[in-house]
C-alpha cells in the first residue's frame, strides 16, 4: 500500500512539474537516487553475428536515457567485462544518442563492422541499495515456494519461479540418505571387526593352549597333531589382525567422507539454494517493474522513475546481473563438489567389493526397521 501511495505521489509531482514548465524549453532533472555515475569509454569487437551481446531499453519517448539491460553469456561484452546492466549508453563511435529510441541506437551499433565504440556512464551501485525489504520477502516466498508441489502452490496462490531442472536440489536429498546409510555401514563395521579381533584373540588363545599341550604330550603322534593345531589357530590371529590392519584405513577414509565432505557439499548446496533464491527474487522484481511501466504507458501516463532516467530500475537490473553472477559461480561448485562426492561413492563401493573378496567377508548395511 505504501508503495503504491509513494508511485501516485510521484506521479502527481511529475504531471505538476510537466505542467510548471511546459511553456519553457527545461528538461525535468534526473532523479539518481543519490547514485554516482562515472563516464568511459569501451572498444568491443563483434562476434561472427555482428553482435556485441548487450539489450537496450530506455529511450525515447519516455525515458532521457538509454542504458544496458543485461550483457548476456560469452559475448564480447560479456568477456571484456567493462560494461555492466545498468549503465547509460550516451554514444556510439562518437555520436550522441540522446534522444534517440532504443531500436535506433542498436540500428547504429549493428551498422558498424568489426569493432565498436561505446561512450558511457557507468553506474557506480551499491548492490546493498538494491536488497530491499522487497526482495528479502521475495526470497523468503521462494524458499517457501521451493519445497511445494505445484498444486499447493497453486491452491494458496503462489507463483513458481524456475530457473531450470535445478537437480542440484534433489541432491541435498540424496546426500542426506547417503550419509545416514555410511553411517550405518561404519557402525555395523566397527562392532563387525571389533567382534572380528575378539575372535582373533581367542584364537590366538587356543593356539597358546594347543601348544602348551603339545609340549607336554609324551606321544610323538598326538604331540604334533597339536603342535599344528597351534599354528592353525596363531595363522588365523595373524590373518585377523592383517585384516583389520587393511580395513582400517578404509574407515578412517570413510570418516572422512561422512564427517568432513559431505557436511561441506551440504553447507555449499543450502549456500547455493540462498543465491539462487536472491537471483530470483530479482528476476521477478524486474517483471513487477516492467508489466507496471509497460501498464502506465498503455494509459498514457509515463512513471516517474521512468522519466526521470529510471536509475531505480537499473539499480535493480545492476542486482540482478551480479545475483546472476553468484549464483552461476555457486552452481559450478556445487558441481564439482557433487563430481568428487560421487568419485569417492564409487571408490567406497570397490573397497567393499575388495572386502567381500578377502575369505568369504561380507560387509552389509544393518537392517533398517
Amino acid at each position: 500500500m505504501q508503495g503504491v501511495c509513494n508511485r501516485c505521489f510521484q506521479t502527481i509531482r511529475f504531471q505538476l512539474a510537466k505542467t510548471m514548465f511546459a511553456d519553457l524549453d527545461y528538461d525535468i532533472e534526473e532523479d539518481k537516487l543519490g547514485i554516482p555515475t562515472v563516464p568511459g569509454t569501451v572498444t568491443l569487437k563483434k562476434d561472427s553475428q555482428n553482435l556485441i551481446g548487450i539489450s537496450i531499453g530506455g529511450g525515447a519517448q519516455y525515458c532521457p536515457c538509454l542504458y544496458i539491460v543485461q550483457v548476456f553469456d560469452n559475448t564480447p561484452a560479456a568477456l571484456d567485462g567493462t560494461v555492466a546492466a545498468g549503465d547509460e549508453i550516451t554514444g556510439v563511435n562518437g555520436k550522441s544518442v540522446k534522444g534517440k529510441t532504443k531500436v535506433e541506437v542498436a540500428k547504429m551499433i549493428q551498422m558498424v563492422k568489426g569493432e565498436v565504440t561505446i561512450h558511457y556512464n557507468k553506474l557506480q551501485a551499491d548492490p546493498k541499495q538494491g536488497k530491499s525489504l522487497d526482495i528479502v520477502l521475495k526470497k523468503v516466498k521462494h524458499r517457501l515456494v521451493e519445497n511445494m508441489s505445484s498444486g499447493t502452490a497453486d491452491a494458496l496462490g503462489l507463483s513458481r519461479a524456475i530457473l531450470c531442472n535445478d537437480g542440484l536440489v534433489k541432491r541435498l536429498e540424496e546426500l542426506e540418505r547417503t550419509a545416514e546409510l555410511y553411517k550405518g555401514l561404519t557402525e555395523h563395521t566397527k562392532s563387525l571387526l571389533r567382534a572380528f579381533f575378539e575372535l582373533s584373540q581367542t584364537h590366538r588363545a587356543f593356539g597358546d593352549v594347543f601348544s602348551v599341550i603339545g609340549v607336554r604330550e609324551p606321544q610323538p603322534a598326538a604331540s604334533e597333531a597339536f603342535v599344528k593345531f597351534a599354528d592353525a589357530h596363531r595363522n588365523i590371529e595373524k590373518f585377523g589382525i592383517h585384516l583389520l590392519k587393511t580395513i582400517k584405513p578404509m574407515l578412517t577414509d570413510l570418516n572422512t567422507y561422512l564427517n568432513k565432505a559431505i557436511p561441506d557439499t551440504r553447507l555449499t548446496i543450502k549456500k547455493y539454494l540462498d543465491v539462487k533464491f536472491e537471483y530470483l527474487s530479482y528476476c521477478l522484481k524486474v517483471k513487477e517493474m516492467d508489466d507496471e511501466e509497460y501498464s502506465c504507458i498503455a494509459l498514457g501516463e509515463p512513471l516517474y522513475r521512468v522519466s526521470t532516467g529510471n536509475y531505480e530500475y537499473r539499480l535493480i537490473l545492476r542486482c540482478r546481473q551480479e545475483a546472476r553472477t553468484r549464483f552461476a559461480k555457486m552452481r559450478k561448485d556445487v558441481l564439482e563438489k557433487i563430481e568428487l562426492l560421487d568419485q569417492k561413492h564409487g571408490e567406497y563401493h570397490c573397497c567393499v567389493q575388495h572386502l567381500e573378496g578377502i575369505r568369504g567377508f561380507r560387509l552389509r548395511a544393518p537392517h533398517s526397521s
